[in-house]
């Protein structure tokens, strides 16, 4: 096939990845030979991805917790920061956090979050996110 425009023709010369691979060259590549050893990310671009990111987490939550759009936005921040990191299927493996936030029980909640191996983990950010939880105010 003979490509009518520049994009078909870099998709056939330059191929389509979806993941990181690394190019005969040596460098980190992805997309349509996007170089991201010496190019990487422009400005607009990260934040495109995070946009993206954030819409298709809050969708999966949405749909695994239909009680979730009835939180404030604080506290859908807190899950939705939470699956940032962990996954969805992770945040799953916190059953008595995602009850106290079923039940409007952010004092629960927030305990819960304090308690847990990811809050060891992640440090100041679960002290933040839990004080989000329990007063409902982005911090």
């Amino acid at each position: 096939m003979t490509p009518t425009d520049i994009y078909s023709q870099l998709r056939r010369d330059e191929g389509v990845r979806n993941f990181p691979y690394t190019d005969t060259a040596g460098k980190l590549t992805i997309g349509v030979g996007r170089n991201l050893t010496d190019v990487g990310l422009r400005g607009h671009e990260i934040e495109y991805l995070l946009k993206t990111d954030i819409q298709a987490i809050g969708s999966t939550l949405s749909e695994r917790f239909p009680w979730f759009e009835n939180l404030d936005e604080p506290r859908q921040g807190v899950l939705l920061n939470m699956a940032f990191n962990l996954g969805v299927n992770g945040l799953d493996k916190f059953p008595a956090f995602l009850n106290a936030c079923l039940h409007s029980n952010w004092e629960v909640a927030a305990d819960e979050m304090r308690e847990s191996e990811w809050a060891r983990q992640v440090g100041d950010r679960a002290v933040r996110l839990s004080s989000q939880m329990r007063t409902g105010v982005w911090v």
